[in-house]
């Protein structure tokens, strides 16, 4: 299994914004599993879930590892999945809603550090567009080094991610005041 895998492909981000198959990536990175034991933790039959599993596999997403009896075991790919896909409107409501999720997240986070959060709504908007700015801008390197073949390991994928930010530092510093005033250090 891969650390990283950069996904570039508006196809494959297709095959992840599908709900069951989002949820199968996410119970496989607890650990191999089964369509049996997978259907059962889904609470969905058998057949849609192999379904999901094949769509899955042929994405380049999911890889059969074992077999155990008649039971095909199934890991991820990678251990993570950095999605860089370039704007497309077939994708687009997917990319935004996960960026919704993403900016709450990270605001649930700062809050559960003891941060003063002073307006949510105004702080949740401001992440979410300062997260697609960074996105929309660090797309070209990504997509360069998935396209060179080029492997990252966690840390490396970390700290190319902070080096991108740091780039667009000067672009995002209006942000950055806003943020400031939004969020009580």
């Amino acid at each position: 299994m891969r650390e990283v895998l950069i996904i570039t492909e508006p196809e494959v981000v297709k095959v992840l914004s599908e709900e069951t198959r989002f949820k199968i990536l996410q119970l496989l990175r607890e650990r191999p599993m089964g369509i049996s034991e997978l259907s059962e933790r889904l609470g969905r039959d058998r057949t849609t879930v192999y379904r999901h599993v094949k769509t899955l596999q042929r994405a380049g997403l999911v890889e059969e590892i074992e077999e155990h009896g008649n039971e095909k075991i199934y890991s991820r790919s990678a251990r993570l999945f950095l999605i860089k896909a370039d704007p497309d409107e077939s994708i687009e409501g997917f990319r935004r809603a996960y960026l919704q999720v993403e900016a709450e997240n990270l605001i649930r986070i700062i809050e559960k550090a003891g941060f003063k959060v002073r307006n949510r709504a105004a702080l949740t908007e401001l992440v979410r567009d300062v997260l697609n700015e960074i996105e929309l801008n660090s797309q070209p390197i990504i997509k360069r080094i998935s396209e060179a073949g080029v492997e990252l390991t966690e840390v490396e994928l970390f700290h190319l991610l902070n080096m991108l930010v740091f780039m667009q530092s000067c672009e995002l510093c209006g942000k950055a005041r806003q943020m400031h005033e939004l969020v009580e250090l």
